[in-house]
């Protein structure tokens, strides 16, 4: 047991040292929408961001929290912030999903998983992202992260952020 215990400590560091840390600049990435359309994280620039990773289109607690995110959208939307949500699935497993629940917002599809990985939240077990959300500001600054996500709390957790941090 002891042998594996170093090692277990370098991935916890290895993975620490690549999240973006609140203060920095969030990664860049460019990968398509809900619609097939090319987005980039500086689209985004002059409001702030709700960056959410997730690991499945329409499994439950993925369900409970997009849809969760769908029905406080107009109170984060008034709070001056956009939602993105992020998954390894396809555009048509996003288009599927968001049809489904009414999603008002749009999902990205990161196939190739460079935006989970950038943003060091690729579980390398499942090959999916891990459910963690970047509040970024209208600068492209990582505001605060949310590494622990209950998906039924976690709406209400963003709009009380989004109110701390004019």
């Amino acid at each position: 047991m002891c042998i594996n215990q170093p090692s277990n400590l370098n991935t916890i560091r290895m993975q620490s040292i690549t999240n973006p840390q609140e203060g920095t600049a969030a990664p860049d990435f460019t990968t398509q929408n809900t619609i097939g359309k090319t987005v980039h994280l500086k689209d985004f620039r002059g409001k702030k961001l709700v960056l959410y990773f997730y690991p499945k289109d329409d499994t439950p607690g993925c369900t409970v929290e997009s849809c969760g995110l769908r029905d406080q959208y107009q109170k984060i939307r008034e709070l001056g912030a956009e939602v993105l949500g992020v998954s390894v699935d396809s555009v048509e497993s996003h288009q599927k999903f968001t049809e489904k629940f009414h999603l008002p917002f749009q999902l990205l599809a990161d196939t190739d998983k460079n935006i989970a990985k950038a943003y060091g939240v690729l579980n390398d077990k499942s090959n999916m992202a891990r459910r963690v959300t970047f509040l970024i500001d209208e600068h492209g600054k990582i505001l605060k992260t949310f590494q622990t996500v209950k998906p039924d709390q976690h709406p209400q957790e963003i709009l009380d952020a989004l109110k701390d941090k004019p």
